[in-house]
């Protein structure tokens, strides 16, 4: 009971109603955020969060319905709005935003990203970066160039329990890597046909949405980027042969050791695991196993790990045991902080110059972006369309 008590405190105050800062004094003025879209993705990704970070604003929010920019604005306490056609542009304009949030859809993250780049602002990016790696190249080009932050939100990095689990591999305790595998799927029915995912032109498919976060979590397990993909096989969408709803990819990684066998790797996304006798929804597959020379480590629940999580360490020879790890020993954080809240953290601290817990380099987001690629090509399926926005040279 205790379990489930603690579960809902968690919930609550990471997605429903996130405690107030107190009144702390800071240093500078908080950064004042603008978001293009009033996404659903919003509101848990930033909106929340930010309400608890005594150094951020939540200035502004463009959409091109008005309408919906002033509702989204009024009801989580925006200050301004801007919509229509130029409603995007609008907010790029305005001087007082310091950074842009783009949960836009994938295929319109490299046009909007590089014009907020061009209007000197910070850039907080939803994953996958781009639709092609070389999209995200050209991006923290510019904001390389402008001196400016750019980050692939992949929340899940920032959290203590993907940590722990790579302490634990790293520690030896478990020997070498052997293996690593991780999933992330959802059951039949939660993703419609009429959902941008499905959209090959806005670069839909499930290995660019679900499938980005098992392949960023077992390069980030392993240390490396993989060797090869022997093997992906996609299941195509009925609607549109060149979309994915699910993807299997079977790579490989040089092993840690001079002269070890490579490191084994299975990664699986998919929009619609098939309903249990036809009728019954499956529950959703959202984990990570590392077998090692001497045991083996499993995160259940990496992507959203402040709801519940469980660390379980299986050592080959001992007894086994279950860890948990909401917060960092002696670091920031409180149990109830959501990897989004983790997050924005680490990028408002990279704002202000402070060093954050952990980052996401810029090599770290091309790398995922070029095995996406690569798992694309294996299927059979292609890269998804290259945007063909040029930015005007001054």
């Amino acid at each position: 009971m205790s379990a489930v008590f603690g579960a809902f405190k968690r919930f609550y105050a990471a997605f429903i109603s996130p405690p107030r800062p107190l009144n702390v004094e800071t240093a500078s003025p908080p950064l004042k955020f603008g978001i293009l879209g009033a996404a659903a993705i919003a509101p848990p990704a930033l909106v929340l969060p930010a309400k608890s970070h005594p150094e951020v604003e939540l200035y502004a929010v463009a959409a091109r319905d008005i309408n919906r920019a002033q509702n989204f604005a009024k009801k989580h306490g925006f200050k301004k709005w801007y919509g229509g056609k130029d409603g995007y542009q609008e907010l790029l304009d305005d001087p007082a935003i310091d950074v842009v949030y783009n949960p836009l859809p994938n295929g319109l993250h490299y046009e909007w990203t590089m014009k907020a780049l061009a209007a000197g602002k910070h850039v907080l990016l939803e994953k996958p970066s781009g639709n092609t790696a070389e999209e995200t190249r050209r991006m923290f080009s510019l904001a390389d160039q402008k001196g400016l932050v750019l980050l692939e939100a992949f929340h899940y990095r920032f959290h203590p329990a993907i940590q722990r689990v790579r302490a634990i591999i790293d520690s030896g305790e478990l020997g070498a890597i052997k293996e690593v595998n991780a999933s992330l799927a959802f059951p039949k029915g939660l993703i419609g046909n009429d959902d941008i995912r499905m959209n090959y032109d806005i670069g839909g498919g499930a290995m660019m949405d679900c499938g980005c976060y098992p392949l960023s979590c077992v390069r980030y397990l392993t240390s490396n980027n993989p060797s090869a993909v022997i093997s992906a096989t996609a299941i195509r969408y009925t609607g549109d042969p060149r979309i994915d709803t699910g993807t299997t990819a079977n790579l490989t990684f040089a092993s840690s050791e001079p002269s070890g066998e490579p490191v084994k790797s299975t990664i699986k996304c998919d929009f619609a695991i098939p309903l249990r006798l036809g009728f019954i929804p499956r529950m959703p597959e959202v984990s990570v196993r590392t077998v090692c020379e001497r045991g083996s480590v499993e995160l259940f629940n990496f992507v959203m790990p402040v709801i519940y999580h469980s660390i379980t360490v299986t050592p080959d020879s001992g007894v086994s045991r279950t860890e948990k790890a909401y917060t960092f020993e002696g670091g920031k954080g409180e149990e109830w902080w959501s990897t989004y809240r983790y997050q924005l953290e680490a990028f408002v601290d990279k704002v202000k110059g402070r060093t954050p817990q952990t980052w996401m380099s810029p090599e770290d987001s091309i790398a995922n972006m070029e095995w996406i690629e690569k798992i694309y090509e294996e299927s059979g399926l292609g890269s998804r369309p290259q945007s063909t926005y040029v930015l005007p040279t001054a």
